[in-house]
């Protein structure tokens, strides 16, 4: 079983056993609404960490490593995805235009007004995609680097809790941003570097 599909089954796994047993409509036939919890753990503000850390984590990375190196390629890499698959996530929520469980708990409301972004999970495509590279590199000879699936299941989990996304949501933004994260793994290098300045994709610390 390759990287991708791995990851895709620790976190439908988690998912299921978070969402319980439950099912009220959708796709699926698996989507319902969670109990609100946005305390501890579960808090929007961590929530919001997560997303903007990660973002500042593969850019500055990159930066510093540069495109000459094993890690700095994949931190090229994970930037490149990252930045795909918010602009396709965002793509989808202007077509798809699903009520969130909060706006109705109606998860069969699709293709209504501008204010409904539920489908697919943006937050969850982008860590999803930040992390696919790193697991699809180095999983292999470090296994340990397994664990940052849980960034994914974590955010998946709290946005059902926020009430701000379906099931079919989160793992929708999970298979995007895999997918693209897998993709961007699969190519030589980040096109991103390829076409920027040799003195940004040198690294910063080669030059310090």
């Amino acid at each position: 079983m390759g990287p991708p599909l791995r990851q895709a089954s620790v976190f439908l796994m988690g998912l299921a056993l978070a969402g319980g047993a439950a099912a009220a409509g959708g796709p699926l036939g698996i989507d319902h609404r969670l109990p609100l919890d946005e305390r501890g753990v579960w808090a929007r503000s961590n929530q919001r960490a997560v997303q903007r850390l990660s973002a500042l984590t593969v850019i500055g990375g990159a930066l510093w490593e540069g495109d000459d190196t094993r890690l700095g390629r994949t931190f090229w890499k994970a930037s490149e995805a990252m930045v795909a698959a918010d602009l396709a996530s965002e793509g989808l929520k202007h077509v798809a235009r699903r009520a969130r469980p909060e706006q109705g708990n109606d998860p069969n409301a699709w293709f209504g007004p501008g204010s409904h972004r539920s489908f697919p999970s943006e937050e969850v495509a982008h860590i999803s995609a930040v992390v696919t590279p790193f697991i699809a590199e180095y999983g292999r000879d470090q296994p340990a680097v397994w664990g940052l699936a849980a960034l994914p299941l974590y955010v998946g989990v709290a946005r059902l809790k926020s009430q701000a996304h379906w099931q079919t949501d989160v793992l929708a933004g999970a298979a995007l941003g895999a997918g693209i994260g897998y993709y961007e793994f699969t190519r030589e290098s980040a096109w991103t570097a390829s076409i920027a300045p040799r003195g940004l994709t040198i690294g910063l610390r080669k030059r310090f």
